[in-house]
């Protein structure tokens, strides 16, 4: 008798786990996304209870879904040609400036020459 009580509680303690334990997994797609600060993180909700009645179908896309953004660098495909200009743009300046700095290291490199073939004159006499 004792065994029939006790085999009855395990039961429902397993249930009552397994019960709340897919809750929590149905809802790890929301905490990626609340921890990201996905723009969607409404619709991974709902779509994760949604994927509670569908028998954990729809949760494997959706932990695609809150992974794939980022806040620091967004959804990742129109920030990175954004970023390459940005950088050719950097290049390009850079490019300016060292060609400024090389035509004004000539032009004083050839004024030193003559400074100092005026010096070498004045030496002489």
């Amino acid at each position: 008798m004792f065994l029939d009580y006790f085999a009855l509680v395990v039961l429902i303690f397993v249930v009552v786990v397994m019960f709340y334990g897919i809750i929590a997994i149905h809802d790890i797609p929301y905490e990626i996304a609340k921890r990201r600060n996905h723009p969607q993180q409404d619709a991974l909700h709902i779509a994760g209870w949604v994927s509670l009645f569908t028998l954990h179908v729809l949760w494997p896309f959706l932990w695609i879904w809150a992974t794939l953004y980022r806040e620091d660098r967004g959804w990742g495909f129109g920030t990175v040609v954004k970023r390459e200009l940005e950088l050719e743009e950097k290049v390009k300046a850079l490019s300016a400036d060292l060609k400024a700095l090389e035509t004004r290291l000539q032009s004083l490199e050839s004024g030193g020459t003559q400074t100092s073939a005026v010096q070498s004159r004045d030496e002489e006499k």
